[in-house]
């Protein structure tokens, strides 16, 4: 049985990885607060937390005179998410 991940279990950053797993393209900060239901500075926190553990990165540029942010899955948060789902396809009783 696979186990689970405490990181990424959390629901907002479940969510977070769905969608980064999914679109396979960066996501702006914009597209993932509304995803994840979250504030600024709450998903601002998630951010950090999944980018210490090496499953996403993030970069800046500047759109005029302010900075947008983008937030890629790294080929570790992909293998740790794909754990995960497996994970909970297990408890779940899934056959996938």
């Amino acid at each position: 049985m696979s186990a689970s991940n405490d990181i990424i279990h959390q629901q907002h950053r479940l969510r977070i990885m769905a969608a980064l797993e999914s679109d396979r393209n960066p996501l702006d900060f914009a597209t993932l607060k509304s995803v994840s239901g979250t504030t600024d500075g709450n998903l601002g926190t998630h951010l950090q937390k999944l980018e210490g553990a090496g499953y996403i990165a993030m970069t800046k540029e500047m759109v005029g005179r302010r900075a947008r942010t983008w937030i890629s899955i790294t080929p570790e948060g992909r293998r740790a998410f794909r754990a995960h789902v497996a994970f909970l396809n297990d408890i779940l009783g899934n056959k996938e």
